[in-house]
């Protein structure tokens, strides 16, 4: 076991946790100095009351991103494709909107997410040719922001086309990529990229919680399009998890004494970073699939991910030689995971997860610069002033309102921090404060909106 760990004090303080946000389980795993200790709570499902356990098997979501990351790598590594040399260098015919992006972006740029492309990539289908045909579908897509202009998180398009690049090179479809190139060195029995190879007798299903009456209730979404896969299909346990965290750790060698990747590959991952101009909710750089955050002047690399129903947190400390996982069947909830791990960090004596900062009631902004509409495709926010207060309304699409039980229109108060930077509480019990940039001020008035990790160009106002 894990030394300084008081499991009983953990794992009952996490059941209170459980209770509270209503989620139905959670798998947490905690790597210290090579060894990992685990354990789970709660139910796979609500309807069967069947226990998670250790071996349970969740959707990483967007986690999937530091696995495919890290498999891309090991092609840098073997020299074989190089983060600086255009797609185009290995996808001749690659192309979209734009000539010079088409020429000119490198998987550098689609591993930290400021290619700025925008996610227009129609419906690939579910065929072994999906990424390919992403590939080909994006011809026209325009631009959210310049080339490396910004960050703006791509959910899907950025890594699908980095696996199109890892299908070139390696001559096999993405899924055996990971198999072969990861999953298998790597020594796991548990991990794989299509939800159709997870054993359903270890599978956690997926909840929403619409309203803290109704509770969760199940997922009508079983799992993500194939469309994601790199960027969100991973399905692992919480120990597997810290497999590959464990080559972080520990100069790109796996716990088997694999050698994944060269240390320098490590150094270059978490040492290639670019500016989130939203450095509050999760952190100030983005790395190579890996987030980079500020705890109390310690460096943290992390990577969440969520699918319609599941969600999954992983926090890597080298300063402190740990990592945590969390999995859970329900989410996201910032609080949850928050609370959740700040108790065993705690436990630890390791440093914990920073508050968000206060508004600052002496600023005194020019409200006018903020005002109009921002957004991309599907995507929309209206920024109005009132009585000296600025506001946000996301404005949802019809489906995804009724899907959650919500108005189409949505407003929240915006607290300033800085001139760039607010707060945005919600008074619905289910949501947790978020924070919001908005900044890239060009004739008086502000060109980009940041939040939740993405870019919304102004389009209007």
């Amino acid at each position: 076991m894990t030394k300084g760990l008081d499991i009983t004090r953990i794992t009952a303080r996490t059941a209170e946790l459980l209770a509270k946000y209503q989620v139905p389980s959670a798998a947490i795993g905690i790597l210290q100095d090579g060894e990992i200790t685990d354990f789970a709570l709660g139910v796979k499902e609500v309807s069967t009351r069947e226990p998670a356990t250790t071996d349970t098997i969740y959707q990483c979501g967007s986690l999937s991103k530091t696995w495919t990351a890290l498999a891309f790598m090991r092609l840098v590594d073997e020299g074989k494709v190089g983060l600086d040399e255009p797609v185009r260098t290995y996808l001749r015919d690659f192309r979209v909107a734009d000539p010079e992006v088409s020429a000119q972006v490198t998987p550098r740029q689609l591993l930290n997410h400021t290619n700025g492309i925008e996610e227009d990539y129609g419906d690939p289908g579910e065929d072994d040719d999906v990424y390919e045909r992403m590939v080909t579908n994006i011809a026209g897509a325009p631009q959210v922001h310049p080339l490396g202009y910004t960050h703006g998180y791509s959910a899907a398009l950025g890594y699908a086309i980095l696996a199109r690049v890892m299908e070139v090179i390696d001559g096999k479809k993405w899924d055996d990529i990971m198999r072969d190139r990861l999953f298998g060195p790597l020594g796991l029995t548990s991990t794989t990229s299509r939800h159709e190879q997870v054993d359903p007798s270890r599978a956690a299903t997926g909840h929403v919680i619409r309203s803290v009456d109704e509770g969760p209730v199940l997922s009508p979404v079983s799992h993500l399009p194939r469309s994601f896969g790199p960027g969100g299909n991973v399905n692992s346990t919480a120990r597997e998890v810290l497999t590959m965290a464990h080559v972080f750790l520990n100069g790109g060698k796996a716990p088997n004494g694999t050698r994944i990747v060269g240390p320098e590959i490590i150094r270059e991952m978490m040492e290639s970073r670019v500016p989130i101009p939203d450095p509050y909710m999760y952190g100030p750089e983005w790395a190579l699939g890996l987030i980079v955050c500020d705890w109390h002047g310690e460096t943290v690399y992390a990577h969440d991910g969520s699918t319609i129903g599941q969600s999954a947190r992983l926090r890597i400390l080298p300063d402190s030689n740990i990592a945590i996982s969390m999995l859970a069947n329900a989410g996201p909830r910032d609080g949850f995971y928050k609370q959740a791990l700040n108790v065993i960090l705690a436990e630890l004596g390791a440093v914990t997860i920073p508050d968000l900062p206060k508004p600052d009631p002496s600023l005194n902004l020019d409200l006018s610069r903020y005002e109009g509409t921002y957004g991309q495709l599907g995507t929309r926010y209206e920024v109005a002033a009132e009585d000296g207060k600025l506001s946000l309304t996301f404005v949802l699409n019809p489906m995804h309102a009724s899907f959650l039980g919500k108005p189409e229109r949505v407003t929240y108060d915006l607290l300033p921090v800085s001139d760039t930077h607010f707060l945005m509480p919600s008074d619905d019990p289910l949501e947790d404060t978020q924070t919001v940039a908005i900044y890239d001020f060009k004739n008086g008035a502000a060109q980009y909106l940041h939040t939740n990790c993405r870019v919304n160009p102004r389009v209007a106002g």
